[in-house]
């Protein structure tokens, strides 16, 4: 099945290698690497390191969305992430995504050269962040969250959730194109760790090629996340394993897009097993 994806001045035509999204976090709170790369200097140095290991694209983030996390206001979430992006746009031929809940951040972000927005508050009913994409023309990952995430690990609840988070992201197609957004902008995204236990998570897994049937790019995101440490009881740090099983298991279901914190051991795997099937 041929899919294009339109970021932008970017196009891809899938099936193709996978994409790898390198994540930078210009955080002092993320679960994994808040304040890592906190100053400006150091997200630029690290954004170009995942460049180097084979980054696809590179996401960047100015305010946590841990479980529980307290939202920053928009002039906070601008002063951590635009020196970022400026300094980045002109150094890099490959796409930038800029990971916000905020309309107004998205917004300067493309103004600066983002040619993604990656929008975990897909869910949201204010129809702002949608006409930013739909006049720009810039790609759009829609991802499921049940509840926002400082109430999403509150007792999430669901009747099928391979089946809800299917509809859900159906209609949110349906809902984008209302607004003049073109199917060739659109990623999707289920949502990994957002308003889901662990079983939940493991159905999703488990079931991705069912969401194929969207005929859109699907974006994976399990890089570090706290459910393969309740699984297997391994140390935040060690869960870098984890996450290539289910980045391979996902590559094998047919997801085409991965976003994680280790580029390279990612490109690795999945060059690899590209190698092997494709």
């Amino acid at each position: 099945m041929t899919m294009i994806l339109r970021a932008g001045q970017f196009k891809y035509v899938f099936p193709r290698p996978s994409l790898v999204m390198g994540v930078v976090n210009v955080t002092p709170d993320s679960f994994s690497d808040g304040g890592k790369y906190f100053d400006n200097a150091s997200a630029v140095r690290h954004a170009m390191d995942l460049i180097e290991q084979g980054a696809d694209i590179i996401d960047v983030g100015g305010e946590s969305t841990r479980p529980k996390a307290e939202p920053v206001s928009e002039e906070e979430e601008l002063r951590r992430v635009m020196p970022v992006i400026e300094a980045l746009v002109p150094q890099i031929n490959i796409p930038l995504s800029i990971d916000t809940l905020k309309p107004g951040v998205a917004r300067a972000a493309v103004r600066a050269g983002a040619s993604i927005i990656n929008d975990v508050g897909a869910n949201r009913t204010d129809g702002e962040m949608w006409r930013i994409v739909a006049e720009t023309g810039v790609g759009y990952v829609a991802m499921h969250m049940q509840g926002s995430p400082a109430t999403m690990q509150v007792k999430p609840t669901y009747q099928d959730v391979v089946e809800e988070v299917r509809i859900f992201l159906n209609g949110k197609i349906v809902d984008l194109q209302a607004v003049g957004i073109s199917p060739e902008q659109i990623i999707l995204d289920v949502g990994i760790g957002f308003g889901k236990t662990l079983e939940h998570n493991l159905q999703l897994l488990g079931s991705l090629r069912r969401f194929t049937t969207l005929q859109r790019p699907l974006l994976l995101g399990v890089s570090r996340k706290s459910f393969i440490s309740k699984l297997l009881g391994v140390a935040a740090e060690d869960r870098l394993p984890g996450a290539l099983a289910c980045t391979l298991t996902a590559f094998e279901a047919g997801v085409q897009m991965f976003r994680t914190h280790d580029v390279a051991a990612t490109v690795q795997a999945l060059r690899m097993a590209e190698a092997i099937t494709l």
